[in-house]
């Protein structure tokens, strides 16, 4: 199956007649004349799950969003075993881990949110004044596409109906990720991974006996995390909030602050 873009390249009469009017005369030109080919223009593609989108009520979303992010941090900063950590591991897992532990946090507080496409002229305002920041040509824009994965992980967490406990096991199985490049405590990680999961194991079993294949269910839903990216959600979210600041950077200093 073919899930490429389907946009018809007519659909530009529609959206600019008088452009396409021009160079449908060009193209009916002789060769002599003119062998411009109209087809080989590259076309806007319109596929609706490319647009870029933001919040539908970015100050009281970003809100909610901020709360549940200084809650996720305050989780990590709890756990006495991340503690015994050296700094730079702290750090490397925070950085691996913050964004699926906020997603599971959106869950856990039903955090629900629309959005609308991004202003059209906000970003030709920038260029006509200049005023485009050359940081931002590598930020990530939020798109209908990635949203919707977002919002495919928020449901399936809402369906499966988590206990406070299976939350919290299963974020300790995200957080202790051994496979995070240069720990230097890897195999403790990697001990204390399990250790999360026998747990999480062991509550699923206990809140739900009938249910056999629950337990691999939550890990299989917690893989989804992994297609959202941090840099949709630091854009979507926390973007109205903190402006140019390093979203990285002010989770550090949360982490560290005593």
């Amino acid at each position: 199956m073919d899930n490429g873009c389907h946009c018809s390249v007519h659909s530009d009469r529609h959206l600019n007649p008088i452009l396409y009017n021009i160079l449908s005369q060009m193209d009916n030109s002789t060769p002599s004349q003119n062998n411009f080919d109209y087809n080989s223009i590259p076309h806007r593609c319109n596929c609706e799950m490319r647009r870029t989108v933001c919040l539908k009520r970015p100050t009281e979303i970003c809100q909610e969003a901020s709360a549940v992010l200084v809650k996720t941090v305050h989780f990590m900063k709890s756990l006495p075993a991340f503690n015994q950590l050296p700094p730079n591991d702290q750090f490397s897992l925070l950085r691996s881990c913050w964004a699926p532990l906020f997603i599971l946090g959106l869950a856990q507080e039903g955090v629900n949110f629309e959005v609308t496409d991004t202003p059209a002229d906000s970003m030709l305002k920038k260029i006509l004044l200049n005023r485009q920041e050359s940081s931002d040509t590598d930020r990530e824009q939020p798109t209908m596409a990635g949203v919707s994965k977002l919002k495919s992980c928020l449901k399936k967490f809402w369906s499966l109906d988590l206990s406070p406990k299976e939350f919290a096991y299963l974020k300790g199985t995200m957080i202790f990720n051994p496979d995070v490049p240069d720990l230097k405590a890897g195999l403790f990680v990697e001990g204390l991974q399990q250790e999360a999961q026998h747990a999480l194991r062991e509550v699923v079993q206990l809140l739900h006996p009938g249910d056999q294949e629950r337990f691999a269910r939550l890990l299989l839903t917690a893989s989804m995390l992994q297609t959202v990216t941090p840099g949709l959600l630091t854009e979507l979210f926390f973007r109205p909030v903190i402006g140019q600041a390093d979203l990285l950077e002010l989770l550090v200093d949360m982490l560290f602050s005593r």
